[in-house]
C-alpha cells in the first residue's frame, strides 16, 4: 500500500472525524511535537475523562523516579532463632516486599534452595507478612467480585493475587480444582474453595466463611469444561500454603501458616530479589496488570514520603507529583491502575506529560508498538505511520496515548479519551463485565482514534 493511499483520508478535518464516527459521550483530544511542546491540535483539552489504563503511564514515570529503573523487589525467608542441626530455632517468616511479580515458580526456587542450605524443619511457627505495603480487599469495588483483573492487595503477593479455577464434565458433574499453577507446578490449595450449584444466575457468589475463600459456580454456566483466573482476598495465607506445600515436597515439613502484623526480625536465610523495575513496568505497560500498577504506585509513594499509604492515599500523592512535576494540574486520581472510573486526566494534562518523558526519560522505548489497520480490520504492516502507546477500556470509556512516528520523521505526543459516563454509570454491577453494546462503542472509539492518528501523520508530518 502506498503511503498517499494509506492516509487518504487524513486531510479531512478532526471536527468532520468526530461527527462521522457518531460516537455518543465525550471525545477530547490534544496533539503535540514531541521535541518543542507546541500543541499543533485540541478538541475539548482541559475536560477531564476517565483515563483508564492510560493511568499506568504516569505510574510508570512516577516509579522510575522516586524508585529508579534497576530497584528490584526481595521476597524474603527469615529465622527468627539460630539453626542447629538442619533445626531452625524458632519461627520461619516469609517476608514479601511488594513484589507485583512473585509467582509459583520463584517459590519453589526459594524452597529449593531452602533445602539445599540444610533447613529441614522449625521447631517455631511458620508465619506469613504482607505489611511491607498496606493492605486493601480489593482495587475497586465497583466492579464484579469474580473477575481476576480487582484482586487484593498486599506486600506479600502472588500470581497477581489469583487462583486458578479448572472444571472439566464428569457424567452428571463436574470436577474441579483451585491451583497456583504456572507452567511447572500445580500445587492445590485449600484457602479457596469452588461447589458447582445448579442454577442460571448468578454466576458467581463469594464468601469468606471461618476464613476459607468459599466460592460457588452456576453450573449453567460452565458447559463441558473451561478455567478461569479468580481473585484472592487473602493473599498472604495463599502464598504461605503455596510455599507450604512446595517445601513439602523437598521433605521439609512447616506447620499451618499464619499472617502476622509485627515485621519480622531476624536473619535472613535465602531472598528472591525480581526483575529490575524497567522491566516490570514493560510488562505492565504491555500486559496492563493492574495489581503491578497498584503496587509500584504505593511503593514509589513511600519511597517518595517515608511513610506507606493506602490505595486512595498514594493515588492522590502522586497526583500532587504529576501536577509538580509533569504540569498535570488538572489530574485527578484514585488508584495507580486506572481501573476506578472516578480518575480524571485531561487530554491536555496527557500531552503534557508525554512531551516531558519524551525529553527526559525512557517511557516510548516501554510503550507497545499500537499497529494500524484497513477498513476490514487487518493489520497494515508497512502503514507509514508508527504509533507507541499505552490503550486504556473500561465499560463505555476508550483511552489512547503515546507517541506517532510520522513519514516526514516528526514526532508527535498525543493523547485521545473518549468515555460515555452516563451509559456506563447506568449499568449494574452484573452488567459491567460485558455489557450490552459495549464492544460495538469501543469499536467505533478505536476507529476514531485511528484516523485521527492518520490526519496527524500526514498533517504534522514534519
Amino acid at each position: 500500500m502506498r503511503p498517499e493511499r494509506a492516509l487518504s483520508g487524513a486531510s479531512v478535518g478532526a471536527q468532520t472525524l468526530i461527527s462521522k464516527a457518531r460516537l455518543t459521550g465525550q471525545v477530547a483530544f490534544a496533539v503535540a511535537d514531541a521535541s518543542s511542546g507546541q500543541m499543533l491540535e485540541t478538541h475539548a483539552a482541559a475536560t477531564g475523562l476517565p483515563p483508564a489504563s492510560v493511568t499506568k503511564t504516569v505510574t510508570a514515570l512516577y516509579a522510575l523516579e522516586h524508585l529508579g529503573a534497576n530497584h528490584r523487589f526481595r521476597t524474603r525467608l527469615i529465622a527468627t532463632g539460630p539453626v542447629t542441626g538442619g533445626i531452625v530455632q524458632g519461627d520461619l517468616v516469609l517476608a514479601g516486599g511488594g513484589d507485583p511479580t512473585l509467582d509459583t515458580d520463584a517459590l519453589a526456587k526459594l524452597a529449593a534452595r531452602l533445602k539445599q542450605s540444610g533447613v529441614k524443619g522449625i521447631t517455631g511457627r511458620f508465619l506469613v507478612w504482607g505489611g511491607a505495603l498496606p493492605y486493601a480487599r480489593q482495587i475497586d469495588p465497583d466492579q464484579p467480585e469474580h473477575v481476576g483483573y480487582n484482586p487484593a492487595l498486599s506486600g506479600l503477593s502472588l500470581n497477581f493475587n489469583r487462583v486458578h479455577f479448572e472444571w472439566k464434565r464428569e457424567g452428571q458433574s463436574w470436577g474441579v480444582t483451585m491451583d497456583a499453577r504456572s507452567d511447572r507446578y500445580r500445587p492445590e490449595v485449600r484457602m479457596a474453595t469452588m461447589a458447582v450449584v445448579a442454577r442460571d444466575l448468578p454466576t458467581y457468589t463469594y464468601r469468606d466463611k471461618a476464613g476459607i475463600e468459599s466460592w460457588t459456580v452456576a453450573s449453567a454456566a460452565l458447559g463441558k469444561g473451561g478455567s478461569r483466573w479468580l481473585p484472592v482476598r487473602r493473599p498472604e495465607i495463599y502464598a504461605g500454603q503455596v510455599f507450604r506445600s512446595l517445601a513439602r515436597a523437598h521433605g521439609i515439613a512447616l506447620p499451618e501458616e499464619a499472617a502476622t502484623g509485627k515485621a519480622p526480625s531476624g536473619t535472613t536465610l535465602l531472598a528472591h530479589e525480581s526483575d529490575p523495575l524497567r522491566e516490570i513496568l514493560r510488562l505492565m505497560l504491555k500486559y496492563s496488570t493492574n495489581l503491578t500498577a497498584e503496587l509500584v504506585g504505593q511503593a514509589a509513594t513511600q519511597a517518595r514520603t517515608g511513610k506507606a499509604a493506602d490505595l486512595r492515599g498514594s493515588a492522590q500523592e502522586m497526583s500532587r507529583w504529576a501536577a509538580q512535576r509533569l504540569g498535570m494540574t488538572q489530574t485527578r486520581l484514585v488508584d495507580h491502575s486506572g481501573l476506578g472510573d472516578a480518575s480524571r486526566i485531561s487530554a491536555q494534562d496527557m500531552t503534557r506529560a508525554l512531551v516531558s518523558a519524551h525529553q527526559n526519560g525512557p517511557l516510548k522505548a516501554m510503550l507497545k508498538g499500537i499497529p494500524l489497520r484497513d477498513a476490514r480490520g487487518k493489520v497494515q504492516k508497512n502503514h507509514p505511520i508508527t504509533v507507541r502507546a499505552k490503550t486504556g477500556t473500561l465499560n463505555f470509556v476508550s483511552a489512547l496515548a503515546g507517541y506517532i512516528s510520522t513519514p516526514g520523521g516528526r514526532d508527535l505526543a498525543f493523547a485521545i479519551f473518549t468515555a460515555d459516563n452516563p451509559r456506563r454509570e447506568a449499568l449494574s454491577v452484573a452488567e459491567r463485565e460485558r455489557p450490552k453494546g459495549g464492544r460495538h462503542w469501543n469499536r467505533i472509539s478505536k476507529e476514531l482514534q485511528q484516523a485521527l492518528i492518520e490526519r496527524w501523520g500526514t498533517e504534522y508530518a514534519g
